[in-house]
């Protein structure tokens, strides 16, 4: 089947199969390797990327899903003028170590920065609980959030 869709602010259109996932069609079809296979259960995050600004697990949605929507990966993030803000504030308080579940936690914070929903240090570790990381132990992330949403 034949699929038009945006993928960070490019018109891609494609045919795909009915069944294939985004995460594959991203990393696959596209090489936006970003996007990360772990769990493959919607659990860790590491797949997360933006579907019409909402955070979501691309191991479990359909490209077909996708089809007349805005997707952005990390890399498209990684284009964006606020991205430098997160970039600073996840290296100054070490809230990265190997990087896998970086990209996932950045997509999800940026849509959270922009929805407003992160106005304590309990909201943001609530919001967050959908990425896991094995490496950090969560504080530097947090206050790296924290930093960047201004929560005291």
């Amino acid at each position: 089947m034949e699929i038009s869709l945006s993928v960070n602010g490019r018109h891609v259109v494609r045919e795909v199969e009915p069944q294939e996932l985004l995460l594959d069609f991203l990393r696959d079809s596209l090489g936006l390797t970003g996007a990360k296979r772990s769990c493959d259960v919607q659990v860790c995050g590491a797949c997360t990327v933006l579907v019409d600004g909402l955070p979501t697990s691309s191991c479990c949605f359909l490209v077909a899903q996708a089809a007349g929507r805005e997707v952005v990966t990390i890399e498209g993030l990684a284009e964006r003028p606020d991205f430098a803000r997160l970039e600073d504030a996840f290296t100054r308080h070490a809230a990265l170590q190997c990087g896998f579940c970086t990209p996932g936690m950045l997509l999800t914070v940026s849509a959270l920065l922009a929805s407003g929903e992160l106005s304590s240090e309990d909201e943001i570790k609530r919001n967050l609980s959908g990425n896991l990381c094995r490496c950090t132990g969560y504080r530097g992330i947090v206050e790296a959030v924290a930093d960047v949403a201004g929560v005291e």
